[in-house]
């Protein structure tokens, strides 16, 4: 089928909404603090909360730091130091012209470890976030204490779903319509960000987000290049799939993981399908353990926020040495 035909969410138009009582922002305030920091050559925004061992949270697409905002606050409140991360290219961090392949992407979030002043954390990733947590755990293996996944596949199945799985291929034709140069980042950003607040809402389960939730990811992606620059990662997933970087990369990703893993899906994902996740534990000769949340899609952590919260913190204790 054209990229030009390719469907776009089911469900009627999000419709549009008004948030009057207090205008967003970025940087919005809560029991966390911001700052900007230095790491791999760019600069990173992060809201932080807490004392204790590090816990860094990485977002997925498309969301930014506060998607992790139950999270901050449970954290911190467990005794954890809880960091939230803004992506290259997304919220309050650098829009550079490069450096969105994984590889990249994923050296950004072990510098900015260190440039937290610890010498390992706790990861989290979600979707993208989940991805990149993936290759860091392989790259940099002494900087993750341990990891916890939240709707990615380990990148050699997401490969190969993509390859051979027809329904995985369906479900990412989002991303094959972020091949095309300039009209998505036009799509996303028209109408308010309409078409941000469709996924939102096609991919999550009953617990639909609300209307502050909705408001703050259109209003997020609006930022001048975030939609360019947060596309660019699913851009290079596949044209990179028969070039030899993609086919470098894909190999190096054979290498085990060392830390304990918690890989926690959503049963009803409808954007990383489950059989797609399942079987991760092949990649890791560490503690393995695979969580999949009925009734749930592609957002657990703001889905069912006290549930993912208390499984993170257990896992993240049990491996504190």
């Amino acid at each position: 089928m054209p990229l030009d035909q390719m469907p776009t969410p089911s469900r009627a138009s999000t419709p549009r909404t008004e948030i009057t009582e207090t205008p967003w922002e970025l940087r919005s305030a809560g029991p966390w603090t911001h700052r900007d920091l230095a790491a791999n050559g760019a600069r990173f925004h992060i809201a932080e909360a807490g004392e204790g061992p590090l816990v860094l949270l990485v977002h997925g697409w498309p969301e930014y730091w506060w998607a992790w905002r139950h999270q901050l606050t449970a954290l911190a409140e467990a005794g954890y130091r809880a960091v939230a991360l803004d992506l290259r290219g997304v919220g309050g961090s650098d829009r550079t012209p490069r450096g969105y392949d994984p590889s990249n992407l994923a050296l950004d979030i072990t510098g900015v470890i260190r440039s937290l002043g610890e010498r390992q954390a706790h990861l989290v990733g979600h979707a993208l976030g989940g991805s990149l947590a993936w290759v860091a755990a392989v790259m940099r293996p002494s900087v993750i204490r341990s990891l916890t996944v939240v709707s990615a596949a380990h990148p050699r199945q997401l490969r190969r779903a993509l390859l051979t799985d027809r329904r995985q291929m369906a479900a990412f034709d989002h991303v094959l319509n972020f091949q095309r140069p300039w009209v998505p980042e036009r799509r996303l950003v028209a109408d308010d960000a309409a078409l941000v607040g469709r996924y939102l809402t096609e991919w999550t389960g009953p617990n639909q987000p609300d209307a502050e939730a909705l408001h703050a990811y259109r209003q997020a992606v609006q930022i001048p290049s975030t939609a360019h620059c947060s596309i660019e990662p699913y851009r290079w997933l596949l044209r990179s799939m028969a070039r030899p970087d993609g086919i470098q990369f894909a190999r190096r990703m054979k290498k085990p993981i060392s830390a304990p893993t918690l890989h926690i899906q959503g049963a009803a994902d409808p954007v990383l399908l489950a059989h797609t996740a399942l079987g991760a534990g092949e990649f890791v000769e560490a503690p393995y353990r695979w969580r999949l949340l009925p009734g749930v899609g592609h957002f657990p952590h703001e889905e069912a926020p006290a549930e993912f919260s208390a499984e993170l913190i257990e896992w993240v204790g049990e491996h504190q040495g």
